[in-house]
């Protein structure tokens, strides 16, 4: 009488090899992160004056604003007037393609706006929009 062990042939067939799906997971996560854009906050709160005309702005990746002090702030850092083209430039060389935003509160003066547009536009960015929000 011979026995036989059906125990050996049955447990190779019942096992799942999960490591090519968790490969493929992890170079999805990897390509998620590289490709996303980030968006940064300029480091203050701002009351944008209402508009007609507003519009919703894609890919930023320069965000400036000033407030009613007249304050200027990129990167949740004030910057002094003569400091913005220097820091638009640096951002500039880390998203070459993106755009600029400038947030201006309603108490601001409008000739600090003036400035700092012509700051952006120097340091090299063409496409530059002043905000504002829509009137409901």
């Amino acid at each position: 009488m011979i026995r036989r062990n059906r125990r050996s042939g049955a447990g190779d067939e019942g096992d799942v090899n999960v490591t090519p799906l968790l490969d493929i997971v992890f170079i999805m996560l990897i390509f998620f992160i590289v490709t996303a854009t980030f968006i940064s906050e300029p480091g203050i709160t701002v009351n944008r004056p209402d508009a007609d005309t507003a519009e919703e702005q894609r890919l930023v990746s320069i965000l400036v604003a000033i407030n009613s002090n007249n304050e200027i702030w990129i990167n949740r850092q004030e910057v002094p007037l003569e400091g913005v083209r220097s820091a638009v430039e640096r951002l500039r060389r880390e998203n070459p393609r993106g755009s600029a935003v400038v947030q201006s509160d309603g108490g601001a003066h409008s000739e600090y706006l003036v400035e700092v547009l012509d700051q952006i536009r120097a340091a090299g960015v063409d496409d530059v929009v002043a905000v504002s929000i829509r009137r409901s």
